[in-house]
C-alpha cells in the first residue's frame, strides 16, 4: 500500500535558527530524490533520454499510448477483474465509490506538445505528461509453496518461474531493468520469445522506451494495457500491481515478464507462468 496524498512535511529537531522553520516533503526527499547525486529521479531520466537518443517526441507519442491504452482496457472490462471498489463515506450523502483509476479520463491530448520540461529547461524532454502521476493505491498479492495450495484446496492463477535484481550507477536507474531481464530469463530457462507479456514499470516514459531498446523486444507485448503514465505510480505497489496485473491477463500456459526500478540503481523483475 503507498498512500502518497498522506507522505508529511517534516522539519529539523534542533531549535530554529533565525529567519523561521523550514519544512521538507517527504515524497521528494525520501521518494524522488537520488540520495547519491542529490537530484531529482527526473534529471536522472534526462540523462537516460540523452545517452539513448530518445527524443521529446517520442516519450510524448508513447505517454499518449499509454493513455489510450488505458482507456481501452477500462472500456472493454479488462480492469474490472482486478479492481477491488473502494466506498468513501460521505456526510449526508451516499458514499463515493472508486472503482477505477481517475488519470486516464484527465488528459487532455492537445496539451501534451505544448508542456514545459520540468527538470531540465534547456533542452528538457521529461514532461508533467509523460512522466508518471503521483498517486494512492494498493495491491495484494497471496503467496503460497505448491504443497501448501494442495493442502489448503486452492487453485492457484499462476506459478513464479523466477526472479532476479541488478544494479547500475544510481543516476542510470531507468535502464536497471535491462540488466535484471536476462538473468531472470536465464534463470527461468527462457528466451525473450518465450514471453507473451511484457510489464516494464513506467516511472517515466523514457523508461519503457530505454528498455525496448536496449532489450531489443517487441513494443507491442510491453504494457498492453498501460501503465503507470496513465494510471498512476504510488512508488512502494507498482511491482505488486504489474505482476497482478499479468497474473490476470495472461492465458493459460503463457509466461510473462515484470521489471521495475527499485531505487538507488537497482531493479527487480520476475517471471510467472499462467496456470
Amino acid at each position: 500500500m503507498e498512500s502518497m496524498s498522506n507522505v508529511p512535511f517534516v522539519m529539523a529537531r534542533e531549535t530554529p535558527s533565525y529567519g523561521g522553520v523550514r519544512l521538507e516533503d517527504l515524497i521528494v526527499k525520501d521518494g524522488l530524490t537520488d540520495v547519491y547525486n542529490k537530484f531529482h529521479m527526473g534529471n536522472c531520466a534526462e540523462n537516460t533520454a540523452k545517452n539513448c537518443s530518445i527524443s521529446r517526441e517520442e516519450q510524448d507519442a508513447y505517454a499518449i499510448s499509454s493513455y489510450s491504452r488505458s482507456k481501452a482496457a477500462y472500456e472493454s472490462g479488462v480492469l474490472a477483474k482486478e479492481i477491488v471498489p473502494v466506498s468513501i463515506p460521505q456526510r449526508g450523502k451516499p458514499d463515493v465509490v472508486v472503482s477505477e483509476d481517475e488519470e486516464w479520463r484527465r488528459v487532455d491530448f492537445s496539451k501534451v506538445p505544448k508542456l514545459k520540461a520540468v527538470f531540465q529547461k534547456e533542452n528538457g524532454t521529461v514532461t508533467a505528461a509523460n512522466a508518471s502521476t503521483l498517486n494512492d493505491g494498493a495491491a495484494a498479492l497471496v503467496l503460497m509453496t505448491a504443497d501448501a495450495a494442495k493442502r489448503l484446496s486452492v487453485a492457484p492463477l499462476a506459478r513464479i518461474v523466477s526472479f532476479a535484481d541488478a544494479a547500475v550507477a544510481p543516476i542510470d536507474f531507468p535502464i536497471a531493468p535491462a540488466f535484471a531481464v536476462p538473468k531472470v530469463l536465464n534463470a527461468a530457462g527462457l528466451k525473450k520469445d518465450d514471453i507473451s507479456m511484457w510489464e516494464i514499470n513506467e516511472a517515466f516514459s523514457v523508461v519503457v522506451l530505454a528498455n525496448i531498446k536496449m532489450l531489443d523486444i517487441d513494443p507491442s507485448k510491453v504494457n498492453i494495457n498501460g501503465g503507470a503514465v496513465s494510471l498512476g505510480h504510488p512508488i512502494g505497489m507498482s511491482g505488486a500491481r504489474i505482476v497482478g496485473h499479468m497474473v490476470h491477463n495472461l492465458k493459460a500456459g503463457q509466461y510473462g515478464l515484470a521489471g521495475i526500478c527499485n531505487g538507488g540503481g537497482g531493479a527487480s523483475s520476475i517471471v510467472i507462468q499462467k496456470l
